[in-house]
């Protein structure tokens, strides 16, 4: 291992290499400054051009950091990564062609990292079965450049599965917090950790470079042996940048870092208005020991309702990136989370995912269609990416999507336990056909999923025919307000409820009652037996006594 300047790493990049790039969104475990001087090399010499970026997770601010900063023309020849909605400018270029973009499952590019350091053939997986991401469908191509195929379909035990090819991997640049003389890395400060040590290895396997950008250094043998989260036998150059921040938006936060639990009450409830209302009926379909994921958007105000009824604590959330229990991050912080139980590498997390550990999945929505399809991939000309979304959504029990009704200028307001709508949105998002299929309503019906639909208007689920409302708002009008608002007729339910009435009050919903008297469910039906055991003997103590 040696310790060099960024500047040499840059210059070890050459024209037409592919990067992998570790970490993840907002400055999350990111070697930002290593980005940064490989974008100088380019500005200042014209190379290295034509790369291949390659990242699991969205990397920017949603401006001008991260892999924007190679928007340059000439310099990227083709992206692949889970989303793209953290880098406007590569968004800008693949929608002109002027790059190859590919937006593929973040779990699957997350687990492929460890298949390739294994030197397997690829992914197996059925993450992206029916979706844009389905080469039949779409194959993750976002540029009309993206010609190659990535994945492919195969048929393995008499079922279709998505393969999902390896790649070459010239230069790696992950990030930690502490490196020894040896080059054995630490990441105690990071919010996340990503797949560092399957790329890593993965990188080494491919005779590749990998470099690693720390906070500081260490002596020899000073390290806690357990720490280590990157053995410095995988690892050929570190980089010192004191000045690392944790993140884009957080120079450091002791809380992301797991060092201190931060009081509940930092978490300030959410201000009355569509959102909340989304959020709060949301809620209502948690129970004790629920294991849950919260996805981007609109559903992370669902932590804040747990928070603000007092239920946060009964119920587990957990993140993609590998965070399991506490509270997740907002904004461009989103990834990271605070009074945490435990963080596993990313890869980890998508196993138990794709394994059907979640219990519910609280995922938004930008279009949803007749069949029950969900778009939150591309839309208004904005191409986004998937992120974690196929795979949670795909992998859990029960999928609750939330969304505002319409979009551009809805305002509302809530009276006496009513809603009343000031202003409609200009922009439906119940359409006949959705423009990207980002959660696949065949899917879910061949894994025999439970799906719900939420709106602050409406709630709808999955039907066998397609979807079917099931609860409207009081004081909205089901013609005006509901089908003429929507680009196809929903079945009817029978017996159409009304939703609570709690949730359109300014006051707390009073939802811990709610939620803390519905069962626990148990992982083993195995485990009742306990109980029942325990329940006998108390009962032959109680008779001989």
């Amino acid at each position: 291992m040696r310790v060099v300047s960024a500047a040499d790493v840059a210059s070890l990049v050459h024209d037409g290499d592919t990067v992998l790039i570790g970490g993840s969104g907002g400055g999350h475990s990111i070697a930002e400054s290593l980005i940064v001087a490989l974008e100088g090399r380019y500005l200042e010499e014209g190379s290295p051009k034509a790369i291949t970026s390659v990242h699991p997770v969205g990397i920017g601010d949603e401006a001008t950091q991260g892999v924007s900063r190679f928007a340059h023309p000439g310099m990227l020849k083709r992206i692949v990564t889970g989303t793209l909605v953290d880098s406007p400018p590569l968004e800008a270029l693949a929608i002109k062609g002027a790059i190859e973009a590919y937006t593929l499952p973040q779990g699957a590019l997350s687990q492929l990292m460890r298949e390739m350091a294994a030197g397997r053939p690829g992914l197996v997986t059925r993450a992206g079965l029916h979706t844009f991401a389905d080469p039949r469908i779409g194959g993750g191509k976002q540029s009309p450049t993206a010609k190659e195929d990535l994945v492919e379909i195969v048929e393995l035990a008499g079922k279709e599965w998505m393969f999902y090819r390896p790649f070459h991997v010239d230069v790696c640049l992950l990030r930690g917090t502490t490196a020894d003389e040896d080059g054995n890395v630490t990441m105690e400060q990071e919010a996340v950790f990503g797949e560092m040590l399957s790329m890593a290895q993965a990188t080494r396997r491919c005779a590749g470079i990998v470099v690693v950008q720390v906070k500081r250094l260490a002596r020899r043998h000073t390290l806690p042996a357990k720490q280590v989260k990157i053995p410095g036998i995988l690892i050929d150059l570190v980089v010192v940048d004191p000045a690392q921040r944790q993140t884009y938006m957080t120079e450091y936060s002791p809380g992301y870092a797991g060092e201190v639990r931060v009081p509940l009450s930092d978490m300030q409830p959410l201000p009355m208005g569509p959102r909340k209302v989304i959020a709060r009926r949301a809620a209502m379909e948690l129970f004790p020991g629920a294991i849950c994921n919260l996805g981007s958007g609109i559903s992370t105000g669902i932590a804040m309702v747990a928070a603000e009824e007092g239920v946060l604590d009964d119920v587990v959330l957990t993140n993609e990136q590998g965070l399991i229990g506490g509270a997740p991050a907002m904004d461009v912080d989103a990834g990271a989370a605070t009074n945490y139980a435990a963080i596993v590498d990313q890869p980890y997390q998508f196993d138990f995912y794709d394994g059907g550990g979640l219990d519910l999945a609280f995922l938004s929505f930008a279009e949803i269609d007749a069949s029950g399809n969900v778009n939150v991939s591309r839309f208004a000309d904005r191409v986004i990416g998937f992120g974690g979304f196929i795979n949670i959504s795909q992998g859990a029990r029960k999928v609750v999507f939330s969304g505002t009704f319409t979009a551009g200028g809805l305002k509302m307001d809530f009276v006496d336990g009513h809603a009343v709508i000031v202003s409609e949105g200009r922009n439906p998002k119940l359409v006949d056909q959705v423009n990207q299929i980002s959660y696949s309503s065949r899917f879910g019906r061949e894994y025999h999923q439970e799906v719900v639909y939420v709106t602050e208007r409406a709630v709808f689920r999955r039907a066998d025919e397609g979807l079917e409302l099931v609860e409207i708002a009081p004081g909205i009008d089901l013609e005006k307000d509901v089908i003429a608002q929507m680009g196809f007729r929903p079945r009817i339910a029978d017996d159409l409820k009304t939703m609570d009435a709690r949730l359109f009050s300014h006051a707390k919903m009073g939802l811990g009652a709610d939620v803390l008297q519905r069962p626990a469910k148990l992982r083993s039906p195995r485990l009742a037996e306990l109980d029942k055991g325990r329940v006998e003997a108390a009962a032959k103590r109680e008779k001989v006594t």
